[in-house]
């Protein structure tokens, strides 16, 4: 009869211990979920920064022109590719600026893509799991 009594104080307990440990779990699991989504598209936008300011500098080399509209059209399209599986291009949620100046005795192609990250639809908020609110990479590359 004894047995029985003190089973039947613990009967809840488990329960209970399961109600204290699982949400700090869940915020575990969504926060590395979080910042894994994060540092992907982080280095998607780096991928597209740098593959824009190598496809400006290249440009008048494979296609026998100097204009810099052609250059910045070329920087803008290969970031919008390296982008397009987050969704994300160069006219619809990414800033991108592509500049040409002077750098020593050459010139350079620089790509900036800035990203507004915290209004991102993909990624909530989560209680305790800080975010940034924007993110931006830049990317220089010498014209040959």
């Amino acid at each position: 009869m004894m047995g029985r009594r003190s089973r039947r104080r613990d009967d809840g307990a488990a329960a209970v211990e399961f109600a204290l440990v699982v949400p700090l779990l869940l915020i575990l699991v969504f926060g590395m979920i979080t910042y894994g989504y994060l540092l992907s598209f982080r280095q998607g936008m780096s991928q597209g920064a740098s593959e824009g300011a190598r496809a400006g500098a290249v440009w008048a080399a494979a296609y026998q022109t100097t204009q810099d509209s052609a250059r910045i059209a070329a920087a803008k399209t290969q970031v919008d590719n390296a982008l397009s599986s987050y969704g994300v291009s160069c006219s619809s949620g990414a800033t991108c600026n592509v500049t040409i100046a002077a750098c020593g005795t050459a010139k350079c192609v620089t790509v900036q893509v800035t990203y507004p990250y915290g209004s991102d639809p993909l990624t909530p908020a989560f209680p305790f799991v800080p975010l940034p609110d924007t993110l931006s990479y830049t990317a220089t590359a010498r014209v040959s």
